[in-house]
């Protein structure tokens, strides 16, 4: 990965987490429950600042950071391990209806990938974006809440269950 698309600072930063192919997968809570356990483990034991979430059905968005820890070895283990933690579910767990068509995709997307024998889950970059300032912040955050309004998915940001505008979120936030 080049240095431009690396956080390598103590900022805050915007960034998007994206399934390879842009396949929805986080149509199903299971799937979602995953990468909430994963996180909450990063916000306990790796240090993860988490100011902002929303879990879409082909992506994540979070506004975080990390001041004890290197964000970008953190988020490579949390892609590591929801990525197999998710293809074991969908490969295992009865009532998964698209089960080969998603496995079949996933060993797609990995072909060309001397990183991937087999899957390819996540796409390999994170798009960060680093955040300088309170207004930049705000902004992003304001863009992650009305994620799910502008899909068409919810009426309001606060409806939609996998996000931080959301007062019964599974994660908790901190203030900016």
């Amino acid at each position: 990965m080049s240095e431009l698309r690396k956080s390598n600072t103590d900022h805050s930063y915007f960034i998007t987490l994206t399934i390879a192919g842009w396949i929805d997968v986080f149509t199903r809570a299971r799937y979602c429950d995953i990468l909430v356990e994963n996180l909450k483990y990063c916000q306990q034991e790796r240090s993860l600042d988490v100011f902002a979430y929303v879990i879409m059905p082909s992506h994540m968005h979070i506004v975080a950071r990390s001041l004890k820890a290197d964000l970008n070895f953190i988020l490579k283990d949390f892609k590591t391990v929801t990525a197999k933690s998710i293809i074991k579910m969908i490969d295992t767990e009865a009532g998964e209806s698209r089960r080969e068509w998603l496995l079949h995709m996933f060993k797609y997307f990995a072909m060309h990938r001397k990183q991937n024998k087999h899957y390819l889950f996540w796409q390999k970059t994170n798009h960060p974006i680093e955040l300088r300032t309170a207004a930049v912040i705000d902004q992003k955050i304001d863009c992650i809440h009305n994620n799910p309004v502008g899909a068409g998915l919810v009426v309001s940001p606060e409806c939609w269950y996998y996000g931080s505008a959301n007062e019964n979120s599974p994660i908790e936030v901190l203030q900016t």
